[in-house]
This record gives structure tokens, C-alpha cells and sequence, in this order.
């Protein structure tokens, strides 16, 4: 069985890019600026990233925006972040449904405040039916929790009988995943040096082509995002076969 991935089309356009977003904080500490100017700086990296994702023609867009990990830095920054994360979900979403692109949010909302989550959903319902682009925001979400979540709801249904021990394959237990209706990434990105996956769709990521780049996320434009796009063209995907 293969996995479920997104096909490459013309021009070797993946379907799916998701992007570890990393180097806010020593990118703002090289130039001797706090920390929220960096995060500052990250935010406008996210609209450069998305429109250049429009321009592609690439289809989803996943970002690793906030880390089931991240809840363990100070509360100063974890309040920043949760700050320009309101703020962002507010008052950009509509300049984001302008140009077709849809929001979906992975991970665990429930760690957020009542107002944050429900800026989060009304993004979501607010631009449910457009169909340019998907972004994906991962949202105190961990790639070890998302798979855990999946193997308790799956026990939950064999053991109500609506499923049965035989029927459990790969593609079933995908469908428990925080993921269940996406193609799995064709790429993974990190920028700012660092070459792990950090806890980021570790299920999902079994076929992704793996890009680290050394530019950190606030530098991210059109033209890395094109050159990722190279790098992926010129790969070749064999999924465990021998070429033909």
C-alpha cells in the first residue's frame, strides 16, 4: 500500500507544503531586538509565504505556528505569541478570504483562552468555501499527541463495535489523525539551519520530501519559496519502488 500523498503536477508543483517555521528569536537577537520583533517579523513572512503559495499554485499550505512544546517557554512569550496570534486570526482573515485562500486549525485549542478559539473557528467558518489555497494552522500541536488522539479514538470505536480489529489498516488509522481529510505533505520545510522535525507531522511526514534551508523564518519570501519548489522538482519520489 502506498501512501496518500498529493500528486506532483505540471511543472513539478507539489500539492502540499508545510513549513517548520524557525530563527524568530535569533534573528531579533542578532539585530539586538526583543523577541515579539521577531515574532513580529515571522507574522509578515506568513503573508509573504502565502501569497507566493498562490502565486505556485500550491493547494495546501501547513504551518507550524505554535508547538505543543512552545507552551514551556516563558509566560511573557507565550503571551506575545498568543497576542499576535489574536490579532492575526481578527483582522487578517479577511484579507486572506479576498484571495480565496481557506483556514484550517490542527492541534490542541483547548490550552488557549475562550477568545482566542473562537476567533480561530470563526476564521475557519468565514472562509470554509474557498477552495485557492488551504492553510493549515498548527496550533499548540504536537505530531506524538495527534498520533496518541487517533489510537484512543480508534480503541474507543472497536470497543463500541462501529469498528473491528481485521478492518484496521494505515489508511483507516489515518482517519483518525487531526489530518484525516488532507493529503500528506510533499515537502517539509525548516528554515533557520536547524535539520529535525521538532514533533511536526511525524505520521504524515513518512514520504515527505525533508529542506533545510539556513534563512530564518522573518527572511522567508517568494523567492526561498520558489527555490524550495526547485529543490522538489528536481527529486525523485520512489515511495520504497525502483524506478521504472
Amino acid at each position: 500500500m502506498y501512501p496518500v500523498v498529493g500528486e506532483r503536477r505540471a511543472g513539478g508543483v507539489p500539492v502540499h507544503v508545510a513549513i517548520i517555521m524557525d530563527g524568530n528569536g535569533r534573528w531579533a537577537t542578532a539585530r539586538g531586538l526583543p523577541l515579539l520583533a521577531g515574532h513580529r517579523a515571522g507574522a509578515e513572512a506568513v503573508q509573504r509565504c502565502i501569497r507566493a503559495a498562490v502565486a505556485a499554485g500550491v493547494k495546501w499550505l501547513t504551518l507550524y505556528a505554535f508547538s505543543s512544546e512552545n507552551w514551556r517557554r516563558t509566560p511573557q512569550e507565550v503571551a506575545d505569541l498568543t497576542s499576535l496570534l489574536r490579532y492575526y486570526l481578527r483582522y487578517k482573515v479577511a484579507e486572506l478570504a479576498a484571495k480565496g485562500v481557506r483556514i484550517r486549525i490542527i492541534g490542541d485549542l483547548s490550552r488557549f483562552a475562550p477568545d482566542v478559539r473562537a476567533e480561530a473557528r470563526r476564521a475557519e467558518l468565514e472562509t470554509a468555501s474557498n477552495t485557492v489555497l488551504t492553510v493549515v494552522l498548527a496550533l499548540s500541536y504536537g505530531g506524538r499527541a495527534d498520533i496518541v488522539q487517533a489510537a484512543l479514538r480508534m480503541a474507543a470505536d472497536i470497543g463500541n463495535g462501529t469498528l473491528a480489529v481485521d478492518q484496521v489498516d494505515e489508511d483507516v488509522f489515518g482517519g483518525f489523525l487531526m489530518t484525516a481529510d488532507m493529503p500528506d505533505p510533499d515537502i517539509v520545510v525548516r528554515t533557520s539551519g536547524e535539520s529535525r522535525l521538532s514533533n511536526f507531522l511525524l505520521w504524515q511526514s513518512a514520504y515527505a520530501e525533508l529542506i533545510f534551508i539556513e534563512t530564518p523564518w522573518p527572511d522567508f519570501d517568494a523567492g526561498h519559496f520558489n527555490a524550495v519548489l526547485e529543490i522538489f522538482s528536481r527529486r525523485e519520489r520512489r515511495f520504497g519502488a525502483r524506478p521504472v
